[in-house]
């Protein structure tokens, strides 16, 4: 079901700047800045602090290794 809400013009300026573009919906623009706020989830907390792990035992290569290696 659709709903229409009121905003002020100050509110719809502000989520006017946070589109990436001029055919992003309002309702898209809201979902992002939400999924900023939400729990992330219990997999994505174990990946972090794997990569954390990983980092601190120096498991890691720069950019310029990568490419190195890739022959870029």
């Amino acid at each position: 079901m659709e709903t229409t809400i009121q905003i002020s013009k100050e509110l719809r300026k502000k989520l006017q700047d946070r589109k990436f573009s001029s055919k992003e919906s309002y309702e898209e623009v809201i979902w992002d800045l939400l999924e900023d706020t939400m729990e992330i989830s219990e997999e994505t907390k174990r990946d972090i602090e794997e990569a954390r792990k990983e980092f601190k035992e120096g498991k890691v290569k720069t950019l310029a290794q990568v490419k190195k290696e890739l022959g870029l």
